[in-house]
């Protein structure tokens, strides 16, 4: 049995799957306009939070929020179903691709077989569809792969029931009703407004500001747990936001394709030149990543080494600052 479906290769998960997700019944959206209007653009750091024994830091919302928070504002309804029972899970599942029904899992990445070894560790947060069943291996669409794959059912009942932070619990989804002739534009404005409130909230943990607290943290964690330690808690931090996550540089180079988009959609020129500035913004992450990355190897030659990440970090954090007080003027 295979559902009708086409597969597109997208940056983020979640994004992807979302996107065809709904392409699929004829309301196309791209991965930029997904991530945009769902406010896709976060960050939080929770020192007091452990993933593979380093502070937990995170680039986007909390699973299934993008794909919600579109759907809210756009008007259409997604029906979501967590499992304890894992044989109830795959009945559905099966009774949804023999209804022709494409279906959004969350998932954990450690047991992905297809996955090279480097990309496998213990993250709950990924999402893939799937999209038929044949000669006993389910149809596998992940969007961040190029083709599609397949998964067996001992594999996909492993990673639909993954332990740990953000066990996935079996969780599928997938749309049930979206309206016709969808206005972009309020949703746009409410989602811009969203995500610049979120990035500069008052709170140390959250946006610029956790951003910040990154930086400052960084100074600390040589002295405090040693060098074996802070490189390992840096590996953490480009893991989820070059790997994963493609939280830093990744995350701004679609929220600039966003603002372009939404420059034409509301007719504003100042998102044009604002989606130009955060494309900037994003090769900074990604020097950051590099450099993070060097010394996480042990292949810099820089000296005071984690006081330059920390003022790269903290000097990101300005700008982001100012570029998202601009961006809630401007909208």
């Amino acid at each position: 049995m295979r559902a009708t479906f086409t597969h597109h290769q997208t940056a983020h998960c979640e994004n992807g799957v979302a996107s065809n997700l709904l392409r699929n019944q004829g309301l196309e959206l791209n991965e930029p306009m997904v991530f945009g209007i769902g406010s896709g653009l976060f960050f939080v750091y929770l020192p007091f939070l452990k993933i593979n024994h380093a502070p937990a830091v995170s680039y986007r919302p909390l699973p299934g929020q993008i794909f919600n928070r579109l759907a809210n504002r756009l008007g259409i309804k997604i029906k979501r179903i967590k499992f304890s029972n894992k044989r109830k899970a795959q009945e559905v599942l099966e009774e949804n691709l023999r209804n022709n029904i494409p279906t959004g899992l969350q998932v954990g990445v450690y047991h992905l077989s297809y996955f090279p070894d480097e990309y496998r560790f213990h993250f709950n947060a990924h999402n893939l569809v799937v999209f038929g069943k044949e000669n006993g291996n389910f149809l596998i669409s992940d969007p961040v792969m190029e083709t599609t794959t397949l998964l067996t059912e001992e594999e996909l009942e492993r990673v639909r029931f993954a332990k740990g932070a953000l066990a996935p619990k079996g969780q599928l989804y997938y749309p049930i009703y979206i309206p016709q002739n969808i206005d972009l534009a309020p949703a746009i404005k409410k989602a811009i407004k969203k995500t610049c409130n979120d990035m500069l909230a008052p709170v140390p943990i959250i946006g610029v500001r956790g951003i910040r607290m990154v930086g400052r943290a960084i100074l600390k964690w040589p002295k405090k747990h040693g060098v074996k330690k802070a490189n390992h808690y840096l590996g953490q931090i480009v893991r989820m936001q070059e790997e994963i996550g493609t939280g830093g540089g990744g995350f701004r180079f679609i929220y600039a394709a966003f603002l372009q988009q939404a420059a034409e959609i509301l007719n504003n020129k100042q998102l044009e030149e604002l989606s130009l500035e955060m494309m900037k913004i994003g090769d900074l992450w990604r020097d950051f990543a590099v450099n993070a990355s060097r010394v996480y190897k042990q292949r810099s030659n820089q000296e005071n080494v984690y006081e330059a990440l920390s003022a790269e970090l903290i000097h990101i954090a300005d700008l982001e600052e100012a570029f998202f007080k601009k961006l809630k003027k401007a909208i």
